[in-house]
């Protein structure tokens, strides 16, 4: 085992921020995955944003995750065939074209309009490990 019960860390680099990937085993022996978002302050040192999902809830996590991908992927195409559009109408507190409010990260569970199930994750300070 690694440093702070961690099994495996990967990362990738980008101009902005750095995204880090990492496999851990916490002190109970339960598996989790925690997604570590790095970006440097301009006032110096690093702000950082960490998702934890573990081992037993990784596969509704990834199927929610999908979906999520899929009107994003959906929205960046609109976006290119409209000149920007879309990204306009996204802002605010509603959305435009439909006059619904945009998901605000409460747990919107049992709303049929969301989905069966949604995944609510919050930002978390945790001292033991700098986040």
């Amino acid at each position: 085992m690694g440093i702070r019960g961690e099994l495996f860390s990967t990362r990738l680099i980008l101009p902005n921020r750095t995204y880090f990937f990492n496999v851990k085993e916490n002190r109970m022996g339960d598996l989790y995955l925690n997604v570590v978002e790095s970006k440097n302050r301009e006032t110096g040192g690093f702000e950082r944003q960490s998702v934890i999902v573990f081992a037993e809830d990784l596969q509704g996590f990834l199927g929610e995750f999908e979906k999520a991908l899929k009107v994003l992927e959906k929205s960046v195409r609109e976006q290119k065939r409209g000149g920007g559009k879309h990204r306009e109408e996204g802002r605010g507190k509603e959305n435009a074209r439909e006059g619904k409010p945009r998901f605000s990260g409460k747990d919107q569970e049992g709303d049929p309009e969301y989905g069966e199930k949604r995944v609510v994750v919050r930002k978390r300070e945790d001292p033991q490990n700098g986040l």
